[in-house]
């Protein structure tokens, strides 16, 4: 099986592409903007949700659902949030078809009393629902998730990275107090964060996002951003503090331990197939995709080599006793003995999918009582003897799992520079790319003037962030710190 890639040094974009479609990912749908996850790629965003969901559930948190479409007076009630939505909104205006000379046409006659959104985000449908929720501070605090799909209309779109369409999941809590909401916030994110690093092997920084780039209705938003192997970023999740906007514009009070009625504290945070997207850049290359091991569907592929008909047998049996020895440690493997491919396909085809581990064994594997190994992440290849294959591979699957994040690490701190000027600051941005740390003086006015000549975003104020006096990079003025930009997808 010859390279299917485009080499990502040549054209990265193309390679993007590339992998998506050779390694059965997704594909563009009849609709546009819109996608089609095909089952491998779905399989591993079923890996994403189940470690997620588990993690959501063990901080307390239960999965619920609310409609697909919301009333346009309920955007209307929240100012910002509608303003930072209203040129994304699919608009449902009728709720029949007939048929006329011209064929099938929406009938005139059906026309909605009140238009209906399809969802953006759940903010406002969710609130509205939640006022018959909440009457006293017993209710509190309201733990809810959604796994949902989205539409913000798109018409430049890429498959996983920005879709009409997309896959996600949206938490929306409720609290009796600002403290309460703002830990609920701030634990997100480090959960977020968790995921991130220790499942997809990705390194992450945290932080918050200046006013220009929060959330449409949030006080605060905080969020992780991650840098891909060509240089930009991509915000990889986002978790919001609402302060009580929502619970004003849907009149959502409880009644405190004191009894005193208040309006409810809430937050919201989510993250989205774009993680797709995130995977493949993070660790992909012109091989194909590396998945780490903790979120790969299959982590172990066994390849029998045999010319002759009578040898495939006894590799069977063998193979037959190491499938059962990684399986009761947990490990998922397949053993392909398809004669309707040769070894050496397979091998490319399984390297292109990025399964951790491959296995093959033939017969004079048989006589030595041993099988080669050939790791994903280094493509490096070791004899190894039966026996000590089960415990080998469950150790070498963690060292790859280390390994990948060690490499993003390693490349995100390579790419990660200061800059005390502003021809500096392009310099960099043109040759290398990466993160940019520069002082900026606070001001809106600065900000969208860089992102105008540079089309370089402030991608977060890195929590805990270390104070230093200096000079920012555009206006000269004074600041405290440094914040981190970067161009983005």
């Amino acid at each position: 099986m010859a390279n299917v890639l485009t080499s990502k040094e040549e054209d990265y974009s193309q390679w993007y592409n590339d992998l998506v479609d050779e390694a059965g990912l997704a594909e563009h749908s009849a609709v546009r903007g819109c996608m089609v996850i095909k089952p491998y790629g779905y399989s591993i965003w079923e890996k994403m949700q189940g470690a997620l969901d588990k993690m959501f559930k063990d901080t307390g948190h239960s999965n619920a659902y609310f409609p697909l479409f919301i009333p346009k007076s309920f955007l209307a009630k929240e100012a910002s949030h509608v303003e930072g939505f209203a040129k994304e909104c699919a608009v449902v205006t009728h709720y029949r078809l007939k048929d006329s000379d011209e064929g099938i046409i929406v009938d005139p006659d059906a026309r909605l009393e009140e238009e209906l959104i399809v969802r953006p985000t759940s903010e406002t449908i969710i609130w509205n629902t939640y006022r018959g929720w909440i009457q006293s501070y017993r209710d509190l605090p309201v733990l809810v998730n959604q796994w949902a799909n989205v539409v913000r209309w798109e018409m430049r779109t890429r498959l996983f990275l920005r879709t009409a369409e997309f896959l996600w999941q949206e938490g929306h809590t409720a609290h009796a107090t600002r403290d309460e909401a703002v830990k609920e916030a701030e634990q997100m994110l480090e959960v977020y964060a968790d995921f991130a690093e220790n499942w997809m092997a990705m390194p992450v920084l945290k932080g918050i996002k200046t006013p220009n780039e929060r959330f449409a209705g949030a006080l605060e938003t905080y969020c992780i951003e991650a840098l891909m192997q060509d240089g930009k970023a991509l915000q990889a999740g986002t978790s919001h503090f609402l302060g009580q906007n929502f619970a004003k514009a849907f009149d959502v009070k409880f009644t405190d331990r004191e009894g005193k009625l208040d309006h409810v504290w809430a937050t919201s945070w989510g993250v989205s197939t774009r993680l797709m997207g995130a995977l493949i850049m993070a660790h992909g290359d012109d091989n194909g995709l590396v998945v780490p091991p903790r979120l790969a569907p299959l982590q172990v592929v066994i390849v029998p080599i045999y010319k002759k008909a009578e040898e495939i047998g006894a590799i069977s049996e063998a193979v037959e006793k190491i499938m059962e020895a990684l399986k009761s440690k947990g490990i998922s493997v397949k053993y392909d003995d398809s004669d309707k491919q040769r070894p050496g396909f397979k091998f490319a085809e399984y390297e292109l999918k990025g399964i951790p581990v491959r296995i093959a064994i033939g017969p004079r594997d048989l006589e030595k009582g041993t099988v080669e190994i050939a790791r994903r992440d280094t493509r490096e290849k070791m004899t190894v003897s039966m026996e000590e294959t089960p415990a080998k591979v469950a150790a070498l699957l963690e060292e790859i799992q280390q390994n990948i994040y060690k490499k993003a690490k390693d490349f995100r701190d390579a790419n990660t520079r200061p800059a005390d000027s502003y021809d500096e600051f392009k310099q960099l941005l043109e040759e290398k790319g990466g993160f940019i740390m520069a002082h900026w003086d606070g001001t809106a006015e600065t900000e969208q003037r860089i992102k105008e000549e540079t089309k370089a975003t402030i991608r977060c104020i890195p929590l805990n962030n270390p104070k230093e006096k200096g000079k920012c990079i555009l206006t000269g003025k004074p600041s405290e710190q440094r914040v981190i930009f970067a161009k983005a997808y």
